[in-house]
């Protein structure tokens, strides 16, 4: 039998640490880089309920050069705006995220922003990726930033990982890519400390997210050893460690083991494995229908599992037993274990209804994972037919 060949693609991440204080990972990381202007990017609710924001703040001391904070979700294209010119007000040279998910992608289009003169909302439409008629992904964008990012999570989605970047475009509601290898953060600081202020769904879901990624690296055809082991040792840990979340909020090392399945979960997507139906149909619920990033995955995971089992289920056996086994098939599984975290299990519970299906299905089609899911999603049919499961 003949090897298929395959290859992992790397970021330019030079440095993930673990269960160091943010503030000190954040300051010794720009004082080794030589940045005189960093440029904090924040969660509203951190820099106005918590002392974590200033206390990174006083630990850059006069590196520091301006906070800025109340991003709304999904980083809409005005919001992520505002970020660059502010940054590009204080000739920032360094940009800190302190947050979650749309913050960490805010963080990474600012740069982009920045080096391309934008100015207006409209300006954003030359740099996005998009899709073809002919279903082909295209990446206009040849020239990266020169500002470098740090990404501080607060949340478990584990975008702060990737090169690809969203921000959705208030026209059209469409949330949209945004990639150059440039736009991955020099470090991840990965402090569980900083992540007991999140409100437990957004800590969860966002986990499942997570989940979502593992068991889409499993079940794609174009995954290989590599990325199955990472995505199989991602899954085992996240089950663990959410499950320990859930029951004692203050497990710091249940905590950390989820933040390291989460960044196991994205190596394998941002080496090249495309995700499936749950991820593409998932990009357009948060956009379109401003579903929370997590909720889309706790919705859509064990419906798309469920629909590709009818066509082959041969990978999902190893999915199944990173979950326990607890149940006959990997979407029962799944299943019943985000209904052991408090999630909810279909749209209607997160707040999209029937009339909603259509525009969803075609944007789906649009999206860059809308046709590489292992069962062939050929039309806007296909995606109706499982929205209409998980109604």
């Amino acid at each position: 039998m003949g090897l298929t060949a395959s290859q992992m693609t790397f970021t330019v991440t030079e440095r993930v640490t673990m269960g160091q204080p943010a503030r000190e990972a954040i300051s010794d990381q720009a004082e080794a880089m030589g940045a005189r202007k960093v440029f904090l990017l924040t969660s509203d609710s951190l820099r106005r309920n918590t002392d974590e924001i200033s206390k990174i703040e006083a630990a850059l001391g006069d590196r520091h050069a301006a906070t800025h904070s109340g991003l709304a979700p999904h980083a809409p294209r005005s919001g992520v705006l505002a970020a660059a010119d502010a940054a590009r007000a204080v000739n920032a040279d360094l940009v800190v995220t302190i947050g979650g998910g749309s913050i960490s992608d805010a963080g990474k289009i600012v740069p982009l922003l920045i080096k391309h003169d934008v100015r207006t909302v409209e300006d954003f439409e030359p740099l996005r990726v998009y899709v073809d008629d002919a279903g082909n992904v295209i990446n206009p964008l040849k020239v990266g930033p020169d500002i470098r990012t740090i990404c501080v999570p607060t949340t478990l989605s584990g975008g702060e990982f990737n090169a690809l970047s969203g921000s959705t475009d208030e026209k059209t509601v469409h949330k949209q890519g945004y990639e150059h290898r440039g736009m991955a953060p020099i470090m991840v600081v990965l402090d569980p400390a900083m992540t007991v202020y999140t409100p437990e769904w957004l800590w969860l879901s966002t986990g499942v997210r997570s989940v979502d990624h593992a068991i889409e690296t499993m079940a794609s055809e174009q995954s290989n050893d590599f990325a199955d082991g990472l995505a199989d040792n991602a899954l085992r840990l996240l089950v663990e460690g959410l499950s320990r979340s859930k029951a004692d909020p203050n497990d710091m090392e249940g905590r950390l083991k989820c933040q390291v399945g989460a960044w196991q979960s994205m190596i394998s997507i941002i080496g090249g494995v495309p995700m499936g139906a749950s991820h593409a149909i998932g990009h357009i619920l948060g956009g379109t229908c401003n579903v929370p990033h997590g909720y889309c995955s706790t919705v859509m995971a064990p419906y798309v599992l469920a629909w590709n089992a009818e066509y082959d289920d041969s990978r999902q056996h190893r999915i199944n037993a990173c979950m326990g086994n607890t149940h006959a098939t990997a979407a029962e599984s799944a299943d019943a274990f985000i209904r052991s975290l408090g999630m909810p299990r279909t749209l209607g519970e997160v707040g999209v209804t029937e009339d909603q299906f259509q525009k969803v299905a075609e944007y789906t089609m649009l999206d860059i994972w809308g046709r590489t899911n292992p069962r062939p999603v050929r039309s806007p049919t296909d995606i109706l037919e499982i929205l209409r499961r998980a109604a």
